[in-house]
């Protein structure tokens, strides 16, 4: 991802270059903490397994992988370390677990990154408007789960659909698909052969079950956000706390992140205080906050009834009507 997607407005071209450098002590020490978490909470899991408690240790762990998905997204950036073959080794690792090949996940950020909130050409909005009944399903992982594994099969057998796909880049998807489907594949022979179910108990079902609470992130970013072409219109931050701000990569400073998607991670606490001192408070909301709005707006009417260029979600701080904003 190439494009810096830079508002000049907002810092000096000194300014981003200092914080677009990358550290390779601070990608590695938020990526080992993150893969030592899952290790030790796996570890008591497997003690707990036969016990009621299980179902804890289980939801934790699940919780743990699902937003390994933040390690993916950043690696996909190349902003987590500086040696370029690093980021693309752990992004591939991490989408294997994820069910999201990396190559794939790459080229739709990258057309999300470029065209947010465009409905044509938008990456994440190769979708449907959501009904309340579609978007309970998105939000429970339903439909989420039938996306990725309906998709990896697909495009294993060389069926290529999605839009923002060119055809330069068809054969290494197809391939990674069938990589990964080798993979599965294989990890589902060996546990029949030894009749052995951890992959099972330790990273499917509990990242299946857990999905939710990852959706929780997805969904808040953009959804009722205006659909003009303005990074601070369209896109929305996170207030959450210290704990689920390393759950997500920093992911939380959402608009700071889409301001200047050559920012590490770990540098967009800063980026974002800038952000706000130049243009003013983002968007923001909590996780439950925005559940409860975009629930009650939807069922008002579904997502393709709302005005395009209105914020038609709206947190507890701003006014309870639609915002209108202007051209």
């Amino acid at each position: 991802m190439e494009e810096s997607f830079s508002r000049r407005h907002i810092l000096t071209p000194a300014e981003l270059r200092a914080l677009n450098k990358k550290s390779n002590f601070a990608g590695f020490f938020q990526l080992i903490s993150h893969f030592l978490s899952i290790f030790i909470v796996g570890l008591i899991h497997y003690h707990l397994l036969g016990s009621w408690w299980c179902l804890l240790s289980g939801f934790i762990m699940g919780v743990l992988i699902n937003f390994l998905y933040a390690g993916q997204h950043e690696l996909s950036h190349s902003t987590v370390f500086k040696t370029a073959f690093i980021n693309e080794f752990f992004g591939r690792v991490i989408g294997f677990f994820m069910f999201f090949p990396r190559d794939f996940d790459q080229i739709m950020h990258f057309a999300h990154h470029k065209f947010t909130q465009n409905w044509e050409k938008d990456g994440e909005l190769a979708r449907e408007a959501f009904t309340l009944k579609s978007y309970l399903l998105w939000l429970s992982g339903i439909t989420y789960w039938k996306n990725r594994w309906v998709g990896i099969l697909r495009r294993g057998l060389g069926k290529i659909i999605e839009p923002y796909i060119f055809k330069s880049q068809e054969r290494k998807v197809i391939l990674e698909s069938q990589v990964h489907l080798l993979g599965y594949a294989t990890i589902i022979l060996i546990s029949l052969y030894f009749q052995n179910l951890f992959a099972i108990y330790f990273w499917v079902l509990p990242m299946v079950l857990t999905k939710p609470i990852h959706q929780l992130q997805n969904t808040i970013e953009h959804l009722g956000l205006s659909h003009e072409d303005d990074i601070l219109k369209n896109t929305r931050s996170t207030r959450t706390n210290f704990f689920f701000k390393w759950l997500c990569w920093q992911m939380p400073y959402h608009t700071a992140h889409h301001t200047f998607p050559s920012v590490p991670f770990w540098k967009l606490k800063h980026l974002n205080k800038k952000v706000e001192e130049v243009s003013g408070p983002v968007h923001s909301m909590g996780w439950l906050e925005f559940q409860f709005s975009v629930i009650s707006r939807l069922l008002e009417k579904d997502e393709s009834k709302w005005p395009q260029n209105e914020v038609w979600v709206i947190s507890s701080k701003d006014n309870k009507k639609p915002i209108k904003l202007e051209a």
